[in-house]
């Protein structure tokens, strides 16, 4: 009897047994349709057998193979096995993840294709209202374009705001038809255009890594921001290409890609597979379909992108590896950096990793002699680093949030006719609404966390949880009226800018302003051509971005970071200094960074400002490395929730009675997380440690197997996290 094991999405950590009805043949990689329950499953076949624990009369059979050839080959399966060992997570759910949305539901393997937009010959820019200024620029594109057509990633890359809407309209004036273009063709590749010419340092960096591409090394890219980082990226991507092999890249965020797109089209000259949240399931499938078939040469994606099929798999590029994005804080908890590096280990290629501030975990890394370092210690061109100062808002607060230093260097810069940005990490107008007779504060009724003010919409919202609700007109604590907002968000700072300095177009990008499809695309458009004078945002504004005209930064509170519980905390608010600095000086003109704080003597900030990062990450190394810390030791974090204040704490504290962890095993807790209570629900941690992971991955185990055999288990929310990047 021919036998399969089946990887099924479930919640189980095991495959299961199913039998072929004769004359049907199965390969490990292909889908199968099988009986579960009551229900049908799409599974993974991952081997085959001819024997099962399972009586064969037990044994229910496949109801149909999907595939004519297998979808995850031998060394992306054997990834996904290790992936779900190491973290602890069910396999069949692991396997999911490495699909797109449609192929896990049963759709063919072959793609139907995705939509492509062309010109009608007779099409002219006088057919169009000359008021729809974005319609007749969108219609020159498609013109420019020809008979190749645009599709929809051609188009993000041309980062044209509001495309989407444009289109639609041109179809509706009959000026541009939309056809279908199968997965399996690739647009028109144009002529690559050649790059600038690389310093010394870039140069070292790129033959470093060209030397090494039949090996399986590691190469730290530490760059300060502006060094030419991605050109770095370009240059060894062309060399691959020129082998005949395929690029994987794979960067933190949605907002980066597009531009990041651009770049390479226009470099490379085409063959790029762009995978993100935001594209719908049958461009995800497309997208996934051409890099399987190797149509596609180089993949850019965010982490779910480290999946990608590839089958002339080359090179790994991670830009960014320290961003905290990479690790996927729902389901499976994998981090994607170190995916990525397994899997370039695996198939015996280098993995790049770039950053300007690297982890801690990745310079420890480096001081073993795991890894490389590959230094670019200078900007690109004739750019050179901002000059730093602290403001000590103690002597000067001046007014919401914008003090006199500051207003007097914004005033200087922008009358040389430079842009100014400004970084504030807080949205809204005030993050507390506060009643100034008696002190009472409006907090969420589902969170344990203040609701913050938005003036604007007459709103108060929790940004943990999403519950909003109306203003009081009255104190609910003593009656009185008069409530205030207190503190500064991006909203009200915007408010005083236009103030402080009218008739200059101010920009605000923050969550809030950009949640429209498209809007965040418009805004950093007005952001790079020098239409918005002064930037105000929270991160979204630190990650990645050229601003040429920028040449003053402000950061508006750096204290927020100092004094966390997070063991990440400082050294996530240095990279986020850093990286907001960075956005300064990035053209000719000279920049400077004023960072306005409340604790000017600081030892972290006074480091950060005389010394640089790496000053920074030698204290905190001497910290962790006291403390047992990551990279000096490994974390696994168990989270529960309940409805019911004490049964999460109750049910951790059960599993670990009489538990016997191995040697070199602690087990802090359970205890409640930072945030008690969030949307409602009651959160626990227990926390193990250990200085080396085989004792800590066979503690996991036994929490695991008690787990599994308690049916309590199934009244609560719980989650294992390995290597956590929070312990939030």
């Amino acid at each position: 009897m021919a036998l399969v094991r089946v990887a099924l999405p479930v919640p189980l950590r095991r495959l299961f047994d199913y039998r072929l009805p004769p004359g049907v043949e199965a390969r490990p990689g292909m889908r199968v349709r099988v009986p579960f329950g009551r229900r049908e499953h799409i599974g993974v076949v991952m081997a085959l057998t001819d024997e099962s624990e399972v009586a064969p009369a037990r044994l229910k059979a496949v109801h149909e193979v999907l595939d004519e050839a297998p979808l995850l080959d031998a060394a992306m399966r054997a990834l996904l096995e290790w992936a779900a060992g190491y973290y602890h997570h069910p396999i069949g759910e692991v396997v999911a993840s490495a699909l797109p949305v449609r192929l896990r539901q049963g759709a063919p393997a072959r793609g139907e294709g995705v939509p492509l937009w062309r010109a009608e010959p007779e099409a002219t820019p006088e057919s169009v209202p000359a008021r729809a200024s974005r319609q007749r620029g969108l219609l020159q594109r498609l013109q420019q374009a020809g008979e190749a057509g645009l599709d929809a990633l051609a188009l993000e890359a041309l980062e044209a705001p509001g495309w989407r809407e444009a289109l639609k309209k041109l179809e509706a004036r009959g000026l541009v038809r939309r056809e279908q273009r199968p997965c399996w063709q690739q647009g028109e590749v144009a002529a690559p255009r050649p790059g600038p010419p690389l310093n010394e340092a870039q140069q070292a960096a790129v033959a470093t890594v060209t030397s090494a591409l039949d090996s399986a090394q590691v190469f730290l890219l530490q760059g300060v921001t502006g060094s030419g980082k991605t050109e770095v990226y370009l240059r060894i991507i062309e060399q691959v290409l020129a082998r005949g092999a395929q690029a994987l890249v794979l960067v933190p965020e949605i907002g980066l890609t597009p531009q990041l797109v651009r770049r390479f089209r226009e470099r490379l000259g085409g063959g790029i597979a762009v995978l993100h949240s935001g594209l719908n399931d049958r461009e995800r499938h497309c997208a996934w379909q051409q890099a399987a078939s190797g149509a596609a040469r180089v993949v850019i994606g965010t982490r779910s992108a480290v999946f990608t099929p590839l089958p002339r798999l080359g090179l790994v590029v991670v830009d960014e590896e320290h961003d905290a994005s990479l690790k996927q804080q729902e389901g499976f908890r994998y981090h994607a950096r170190d995916l990525a590096v397994m899997r370039a280990w695996r198939a015996g290629v280098p993995a790049l990793l770039g950053s300007a501030t690297p982890t801690l975990e990745a310079l420890q890394r480096v001081r073993e002699g795991a890894w490389r370092r590959l230094s670019l210690p200078a900007r690109a061109g004739a750019a050179v680093a901002p000059r730093m100062g602290l403001v000590d808002l103690r002597a000067d607060a001046g007014e919401e949030g914008l003090s006199q230093v500051l207003l007097g260097a914004m005033q200087r810069h922008l009358e040389a006719g430079n842009q100014v940005l400004l970084f504030l990490n807080r949205r809204g107008w005030a993050p507390v609404l506060l009643c100034q007779g008696c002190g009472h504060i409006a907090l969420c009724h589902r969170c344990d966390a203040r609701l913050t003010w938005h003036a604007r919409q007459r709103l108060l919202r929790c940004h943990h949880c999403g519950h909003e609700e109306r203003p009081p007109e009255r104190c609910p604590a003593c009656g009185a009226p008069d409530l205030v907002g207190l503190g500064q968000g991006t909203q009200r700072v915007e408010e005083a800018l236009a103030r402080h300095f009218p008739g200059l177009a101010v920009e605000r990008i923050d969550r809030d302003s950009t949640a429209r499809r498209g809007a965040l695309e418009a805004a950093l458009e007005r952001a790079r051509s020098g239409e918005a004078r002064i930037l105000i945002g929270t991160q979204m504004l630190a990650k990645g971005h050229d601003f040429p005209g920028v040449t003053l930064v402000g950061m508006l509170d750096a204290d927020q970071g100092l004094f966390s519980a997070d063991l990440r905390a400082a050294e996530r608010m240095a990279q986020l200094i850093v990286q907001v600095a960075g956005r300064a000086g990035r053209g000719e003109r000279p920049g400077e960074v004023l960072i306005q704080t409340r604790q000017p003597e600081h030892p972290l900030l006074q480091a950060l400002v005389r010394e640089g990062y790496e000053a920074v990450a030698e204290r905190l190394l001497d910290e962790r490395r006291a403390a047992g810390l990551p990279p000096f030791g490994h974390l696994a974090l168990l989270r529960c929730e309940s409805s019911d204040e004490t049964a999460g704490a109750e049910w951790l504290q059960g599993l670990v009675e009489g538990l016997a962890p191995p040697p070199g095993v602690q087990l802090w807790g359970p205890v409640p997380a930072p945030m008690a209570r969030r949307a409602g629900r009651w959160r626990h941690h227990l926390l193990l440690q250990a200085g080396t992971r085989p004792p800590l991955h066979g503690a996991i185990e036994q929490l695991l197997a008690r787990i599994e055999s308690d049916p309590g288990a199934r009244r609560l929310r719980w989650s294992l996290d390995v290597d956590p990047v929070d312990l939030y």
